[in-house]
């Protein structure tokens, strides 16, 4: 608890505090409602953009304590930022929710067992050397495991930890601990330099997307760099509310990636690519870091962002006949307004055909940790989410974030599909090296 620097008359203390110019700008339209997945599943006020920045602005005002009550609602946002695309007065919802999340993990106590298991996840997710451990044993079980769940034997595991094994990545021994080469030269004239994150859970769990997307860049004319030693980008424990932990990540990895001296930092992962070009104002009351990370900032390009600035592509796309159904990851399409981007990488491939999903605002239920947390509510939004691209009869899903990858992998096993889930950008690889399918 932080009772140090408590403001007078609020519930909440002056550090990373929501601000009341950001909270004035709601006019309280209702314009977010029906993208907001909370309200969409339940149909209650508080559980809507607009219902909890009036409880912000409450706490900061002493009109309400940070009560149990109040502190669900805050955790049961999925800080999808649906909200952003669909509000017409601008409101920044997203350091808001940040801010906010930030005040309940300082000053709310949680539950003995809440508290320990949202501490496990910050002590591990974050840390690829740590996860790397922990995915082991899912490398050596991934049948069994595949078995109980067809079996219905996980139900009568614990909720969150049924929540964990049923979204555990599928993954192998090769992938956990594989190594990507720290340098890949540019096919032909090089047009730009560019660092690739590796990521956390995209390192370990998809690691052909990481071995695509340096391919598909070189193939482009980008010499990749891949920087030894770097670690978690922060989104994380950002989007959590734990901000001093992602400083201490985004610091480690500006640095990192200061020393690789590239031109562009390239991002295959919707919620990374979302957290980096937030750096500028994660450190905004920092003088000494400011500068620098709005700099890595204004670098920072997810890969289909940056193919679609490169122009003219220069590699042969080859034919790839099948439907593929594209999820709008919701750290691409609403944090950082990438819509267009993917969807043009994946119709530059002759044969495919681009589908997009009902409820394509909507989010698929991931959401960083909240499958986890909130396994409930991300279960019926994936069950939501699973429907409507079945509908369209896909050949192939393709989405650019791994939480979703793993999210709709496990709801479309729950609805007996088996799809093929990739990254767009292993399509393009795909297509690229001679089409095959």
């Amino acid at each position: 608890m932080n009772s140090s620097s408590v403001s007078p008359g609020s519930a909440f203390d002056t550090v990373d505090t929501p601000s009341t110019t950001l909270i004035g700008a709601c006019v309280h339209c209702g314009f977010c409602l029906p993208t907001c997945p909370t309200y969409v599943l339940w149909g209650e006020e508080m559980d809507s953009p607009r219902g909890r920045i009036y409880l912000m602005k409450a706490a900061l005002e002493g009109r309400v304590e940070m009560s149990p009550s109040f502190v669900r609602h805050f955790d049961t946002c999925l800080g999808c930022m649906a909200c952003v695309t669909a509000c017409p007065s601008g409101v920044q919802y997203g350091p808001l929710i940040e801010r906010t999340r930030a005040q309940i993990e300082r000053r709310y106590r949680r539950s003995s067992a809440d508290h320990a298991f949202r501490a496990l996840l910050f002590k591990l997710l974050p840390y690829p050397g740590r996860m790397r451990f922990a995915l082991a044993p899912m490398a050596l079980l991934s049948g069994l495991l595949s078995a109980l769940e067809k079996s219905g034997l996980l139900n009568l595991v614990p909720r969150r930890l049924r929540a964990m094994l049923t979204l555990a990545p599928r993954t192998s021994w090769s992938a956990l601990f594989g190594k990507m080469p720290e340098q890949t030269p540019a096919v032909g004239p090089a047009r730009l330099k560019v660092g690739l994150l590796a990521g956390c859970v995209q390192r370990l769990a998809f690691p052909q997307v990481n071995r695509a997307t340096i391919n598909v860049l070189a193939a482009e004319g980008c010499s990749v760099a891949v920087p030894a030693g770097q670690g978690c980008c922060g989104a994380l424990p950002l989007h959590a509310g734990f901000l001093e932990q992602a400083r201490e990540l985004a610091r480690h990895n500006i640095a990192t990636f200061e020393r690789a001296g590239v031109d562009r930092i390239v991002v295959n992962a919707a919620g990374c690519g979302s957290c980096m070009k937030e750096y500028g104002e994660l450190f905004a009351d920092d003088p000494q870091w400011v500068g620098r990370a709005r700099s890595f900032s204004a670098r920072v390009r997810d890969v289909s962002e940056l193919l679609v600035e490169l122009g003219e592509p220069r590699a042969v796309r080859r034919p790839i006949a099948a439907r593929v159904v594209y999820h709008d990851a919701c750290h691409l399409a609403h944090a950082q307004q990438i819509r267009s981007q993917p969807r043009a990488l994946l119709a530059s491939i002759p044969g495919v055909e681009v589908l997009t999903p009902a409820e394509s605002e909507i989010c698929c239920g991931s959401a960083g940790i909240y499958n986890l947390v909130e396994s409930e509510a991300a279960q019926d939004l994936g069950a939501r989410k699973a429907a409507h691209i079945a509908s369209l009869s896909p050949d192939i899903v393709a989405t650019a974030n791994p939480g979703c990858m793993l999210q709709i992998a496990a709801a479309g096993r729950r609805l007996g599909f088996n799809w093929e889930i990739v990254h767009p950008i292993e399509l393009v690889e795909r297509s690229i090296n001679g089409g095959r399918y």
